[in-house]
């Protein structure tokens, strides 16, 4: 199955994404901010990307701009308590897959993940 990594300074909602993901056979690897994000990205390779916006040291808008200065192709799919038109628009034009508000709901990180993961 594939690897996932999960960026949020939210240790609640990194427990829920691991739970609604591992019951698929997905591994999991967590990051608690943008910059240990980046690292993991470096260390363990993923193959696709959950990530928070608002969180300490680095943003999720930085972590997005690095994936696209370092042409980094792997999936990430933002999910995000910020509904505005405006974030989710400024994701995608940074490279995102996918945009979910939070709290997103199991069918909707499944089904949204299974897409990426055929890329």
């Amino acid at each position: 199955m594939a690897k996932i990594l999960l960026i949020d300074d939210s240790w609640l909602t990194r427990r829920g994404l691991s739970g609604m993901i591992s019951s698929s056979g997905h591994e999991i690897v967590e990051a608690e901010n943008g910059m240990d994000g980046v690292e993991k990205i470096k260390d363990e390779c993923p193959d696709c990307i959950f990530l928070d916006l608002l969180m300490p040291e680095m943003d999720g808008y930085e972590v997005l701009e690095i994936l696209k200065e370092k042409n980094i192709k792997i999936p990430v799919i933002v999910c995000s308590a910020d509904i505005q038109d405006t974030a989710k628009s400024k994701c995608l034009k940074l490279g995102a897959f996918d945009f979910l508000n939070k709290p997103p709901m199991v069918e909707e990180v499944l089904q949204v993940l299974e897409k990426a993961l055929q890329i």
